[in-house]
């Protein structure tokens, strides 16, 4: 058992890290006090072809896997950009899976390529406000009117959507009391983003001010049918297609901001002096930040392993949950600690542990919270009944 990265992914890392050097954190803070999303950065990343990473060669990819999708997402994460630069590309490595998979070959050509390649910026509308992570209660409606589908209802927490030009939708075709089982009814579509019939209105939050979180309402907002993916009715079974790589590439971003946090914290111990001595030499700030290292790398372990079992074409679907929880708790846990370990200057945004705090909670969250990943693991992992 080989647990080294290959000369290809060692490469990666390598490739990403020189890419995010000319975007330090100085920058990052920047984006981070006043916001607007990063182009530049999105536009380095597309020019070098590293949008495409898991995308098939065919259509204009890389066609490497989520291993190494997992290297790119940490050290973007662990450059400092944080979840800031994570999420600028982070539907660019795994959103459009569902569209590769399982649409035509003309939808391939028009719609992954362009988004591999950096030519197109898609958001993925799936949470509503009263149905959360319940995602079989979905109400947001598409009726089919002749060669279209009209679409009326709200969705929240739609990432990117004030610069998309694309939305990869999910939506009610089937009234949920007409459908035989809870999973069924519900259709997928990717399609030009139109702001006429689509409002879209920005959520003001504590964190990764740089990448937008929005509210949209769709007032009769047509989607032509020839941008239906796959069957309609079966949409809900597409999207997992997309679940464990998300929950996969999260955790690897949450471990690359705490990796971020602790050698922030590590530097500073070293050089702080309190009592004429660096307060690196006290246990108390040592063994915290050993700790933290400790369950960072232990949870990186586990990523790793849920990305293997994807690209090889196996079941990940408990390593991905279990991955995305660990690494969650030790994301936030690591940005914590960083933060106590600076004292009061922690607070102070120049030195950025407090931006990294509250960007950890991001993965925490999202896209599933702890409570249900470990629901998840309970059910399918030790047999025990469904809770929900």
């Amino acid at each position: 058992m080989d647990f080294s990265f290959t000369e290809e992914q060692q490469a990666i890392q390598e490739a990403i890290a020189r890419i995010c050097e000319g975007f330090d954190e100085e920058y990052w803070l920047k984006r981070d006090q006043q916001g607007g999303f990063p182009d530049d950065f999105y536009g380095t990343l597309a020019k070098e072809g590293w949008l495409g990473i898991c995308t098939g060669q065919e259509l204009g990819g890389a066609g490497l896997g989520i291993s190494e999708a997992a290297v790119m997402m940490r050290t973007i994460s662990e450059s400092g950009a944080g979840l800031s630069g994570a999420s600028a590309v982070h539907i660019n490595i795994f959103g459009l899976k569902p569209v590769e998979i399982f649409g035509t070959q003309e939808q391939k050509e028009r719609m992954v390529r362009p988004i591999a390649q950096g030519n197109s910026k898609a958001c993925f509308a799936v949470t509503e406000p009263n149905t959360g992570l319940n995602t079989t209660q979905l109400k947001l409606f598409a009726e089919k009117r002749g060669d279209k589908y009209v679409v009326n209802g709200q969705k929240v927490w739609i990432s990117t959507a004030q610069v998309a030009d694309h939305l990869l939708l999910l939506a009610r075709t089937t009234p949920l009391e007409d459908v035989e089982s809870h999973t069924h009814g519900l259709s997928l579509f990717y399609t030009p983003f139109d702001r006429e019939r689509i409002t879209v209105s920005e959520i003001d939050k504590m964190g990764r001010k740089a990448v937008d979180s929005n509210e949209l309402f769709f007032d009769n907002f047509e989607i032509p049918a020839s941008d239906l993916i796959g069957e309609e009715g079966h949409g809900f079974q597409y999207i997992l297609h997309g679940m464990n790589p998300e929950r996969i590439l999260i955790a690897a971003e949450a471990v690359g901001l705490g990796f971020a946090a602790i050698k922030r914290a590590a530097n500073y111990a070293k050089e702080r002096i309190v009592f004429n001595r660096p307060i690196g030499k006290n246990q108390a700030i040592q063994h915290p930040l050993a700790a933290c290292t400790a369950e960072l790398e232990a949870a990186w372990l586990l990523i790793m392993r849920a990305a293997w079992e994807y690209d090889s074409g196996k079941s990940c679907g408990a390593s991905a949950n279990m991955a995305k929880y660990l690494a969650g708790e030790a994301g936030f846990n690591a940005c914590q600690t960083a933060l106590m370990a600076h004292g009061g200057f922690g607070y102070a945004k120049e030195y950025h542990v407090e931006r990294y705090l509250r960007e950890s909670l991001i993965p925490r969250i999202a896209p599933v919270s702890p409570q249900l990943a470990l629901c998840f693991v309970a059910e399918k992992v030790l047999g025990l009944p469904k809770s929900y």
